[in-house]
């Protein structure tokens, strides 16, 4: 008689777990339920389109520590399926993956059609079955082990076991099913986004960027260094986004009002820089300072700086005062900016929180709190910094919950 496995969500977790059960055991019978019209929705938009698959990390320390939220679960379960587990996973299928210079991996035809085409086609030959636009409004347990499955189209499915791999949900609403069940949810906020600096000039200087430039959450710990881009609504590029993850509850807990100090200069120390501004000015006192600072910025921001400390780029060196100095010193080491407000990346967003990590047995996905249901990928209270981390935590969990439900 064969098992019966029910797998909730047709994204990157949702398929991973679906393919990964059916190959493992031909007496399963594996469903997948998709609420929407569209599978792999999150895979098609990531990376611009071209889907980050995972990041070139094979070290599991280093790789969990990716992790703002999870690290400690994914210990264990990184040393079952990681990241050369993913790689050597897609190119059996044919997928040949590539490693950009930021240790991010792409299909190497830069298309997320690539990997989509690939796990429907294996989903298909493992016979996994497919239901879109299928909606579940509850699931319950039943007497004798086993579940019902109750569709928002008024239909009941039974099945014998159940993986909740239906991602992140930015309201805790999205939860009440799962927590009927007797699960604690963290509640959801977003982690990975941008800051709002309205009313501030330096978003005229939209699309430039620093790398690396240091930026630090004012009154906190938190700060990355990384690439750094000025927007037309503030700052984003990875040490922002890595911010964000991170101090993603502390900013929740400031409503999002908060300042940052930016290093241009990311480590340059200050005594290093004051000497050298005043070594160049004694050396140098007809040169206009626009074009003889001893640092290396683009020309539009170093023209702002300059600006903002109250000294043209047409001022020559022997007109520059101490003061000048020290605001450029300032400015160039721990300019300050208000941010109000984010922004996040519709389709992409990722949330922190979701089910409660101590109720999850790792070793195989299933809940500690309703035998024979186990979980997958966002809908967890995980999340990855930006760079391939969630889908790597997609993939890994996926695979685990996908073995999982045949013990």
């Amino acid at each position: 008689m064969k098992r019966k496995v029910i797998v909730i969500g047709g994204g990157a977790a949702g398929f991973f777990s679906a393919i990964t059960c059916a190959q493992a055991s031909k007496d399963a019978e594996v469903i997948l339920l998709e609420k929407t019209n569209k599978l792999l929705s999150k895979v098609a938009v990531s990376g611009g389109g071209r889907c980050n698959v995972t990041h070139a990390c094979f070290d599991n320390k280093t790789l969990t520590a990716s992790y703002p939220r999870g690290e400690k679960q994914l210990k264990s379960a990184f040393s079952r399926f990681t990241t050369t587990d993913t790689i050597a996973w897609f190119e059996s299928k044919g997928v040949k993956l590539k490693t950009e210079a930021d240790g991010r991996m792409f299909p190497s035809t830069d298309k997320s059609e690539t990997i989509i085409d690939c796990l429907l086609k294996e989903a298909k030959k493992a016979k996994v079955t497919i239901q879109t636009e299928t909606g579940v409004s509850a699931i319950k347990t039943k007497f004798d082990g086993g579940f019902d499955v109750e569709l928002t189209n008024g239909k009941v499915l039974e099945c014998d076991k159940i993986i909740l791999a239906t991602g992140g949900s930015p309201k805790m609403q999205g939860f009440d099913w799962i927590q009927k069940l007797g699960h604690q949810i963290v509640e959801p906020i977003p982690s990975l986004f941008t800051f709002n600096i309205p009313n501030n000039p330096i978003v005229e200087l939209q699309g430039i960027a620093v790398n690396p430039a240091k930026v630090k959450i004012v009154d906190s710990k938190l700060e990355f260094a990384g690439p750094t881009l000025i927007t037309h609504w503030g700052l984003s590029g990875p040490a922002v986004l890595k911010l964000s993850a991170y101090g993603a509850r502390l900013l929740a807990e400031r409503n999002y009002e908060f300042s940052i100090q930016v290093s241009w200069l990311n480590q340059k120390k200050e005594e290093a820089l004051r000497q050298e501004l005043f070594n160049i000015k004694a050396a140098n006192p007809h040169k206009q300072i626009g074009n003889s600072m001893p640092v290396v910025l683009p020309k539009r921001l170093l023209e702002f700086i300059l600006e903002k400390s109250g000294v043209s780029p047409e001022t020559r060196w022997a007109e520059v005062s101490k003061d000048h100095i020290q605001a450029l010193q300032d400015n160039l080491l721990y300019d300050t900016y208000k941010v109000s407000g984010k922004t996040t990346f519709k389709e992409e967003f990722v949330t922190c929180g979701g089910v409660h990590l101590d109720d999850v047995d790792f070793k195989t996905m299933e809940s500690k709190r309703c035998k024979g249901l186990h979980f997958a990928g966002e809908v967890l209270d995980i999340d990855g910094i930006t760079g391939g981390f969630n889908f790597q935590a997609a993939w890994t969990t996926g695979f685990i919950a996908g073995h999982g439900v045949l013990k």
